[in-house]
């Protein structure tokens, strides 16, 4: 079946959440039909770069929908690449193509107890899933993010301890969140396990789950978002290639 083609929607609006995190709603005409129930889906955002060039295709989670909006979260860098520079420029009325949605990543709901880990590309769907756990689920959340202005406010079962990682070297991050899960007490019981950061910590923290601490596949999603020194397009190559090697283990 052929993949639909991207819907353009414009800018409604753009504020900035944290320091580092900018949020932009999108709506209009284009928006009729699109699924609903679709927080934590991921789209494709598609960037011109001139006439014969193919657009650049960018990928973002749904961070809040509504009847006729959904809001974008964007990790704001300090060398923004296509789709933050152009977040921080976008004003009502601009134009954006976009794909998808995509599947919905969503942790597994059976666990005895949660264990949500990620950095502030992950954020926005970590948000989703804490929102959507029941309210006597208990576990972890751990978040890395660029400063200590960048905490956010997320709706979470009170059982849940959400802890907050500034990176020390934006250099090298992630590092801090295997350290964060080596220091849990590990509470008794079945596990489910949602983890989305940089390619180098995700394989880290699949082995840590495969080895150290193994939790079933059925229970575990684990998931490189980007890759530090890549683009996107380059970090697909070698995130298939990976998953390739990672299917033979």
């Amino acid at each position: 079946m052929p993949k639909p083609a991207p819907r353009e929607l414009q800018v409604i609006g753009s504020r900035q959440i944290t320091p580092n995190m900018l949020r932009v709603t999108l709506g209009g005409e284009g928006l009729h039909g699109f699924p609903e129930d679709q927080e934590s889906a991921y789209v494709k955002l598609l960037f011109n770069q001139g006439e014969g060039q193919r657009p650049l295709m960018r990928t973002y989670t749904i961070r809040h929908q509504r009847e006729s909006e959904i809001d974008i979260d964007f990790a704001l860098h300090e060398h923004p690449g296509p789709a933050s520079a152009w977040a921080m420029q976008a004003k009502p009325g601009d134009k954006i193509l976009v794909g998808g949605p995509g599947a919905r990543k969503l942790i597994h709901p059976e666990g005895d107890w949660f264990l949500l880990v990620g950095d502030m590309t992950a954020l926005p769907a970590i948000s989703v899933n804490l929102a959507l756990l029941p309210q006597n689920a208990r576990g972890h959340a751990i978040i890395e993010i660029t400063s200590e202005e960048d905490r956010q406010p997320l709706q979470c079962p009170p059982g849940v301890e959400i802890h907050w990682v500034v990176c020390r070297d934006i250099n090298a991050p992630g590092g801090q969140l295997l350290s964060e899960i080596r220091a849990l007490a590990w509470p008794e019981g079945r596990v489910s396990v949602w983890c989305a950061c940089e390619f180098s910590t995700m394989r880290q923290l699949r082995d840590l789950f495969r080895n150290e601490r193994p939790i079933e596949p059925s229970m575990r999603y684990i998931s490189s978002y980007w890759k530090f020194g890549l683009s996107e397009d380059q970090h697909k190559q070698v995130k298939r290639e990976d998953e390739e090697t990672a299917a033979l283990d």
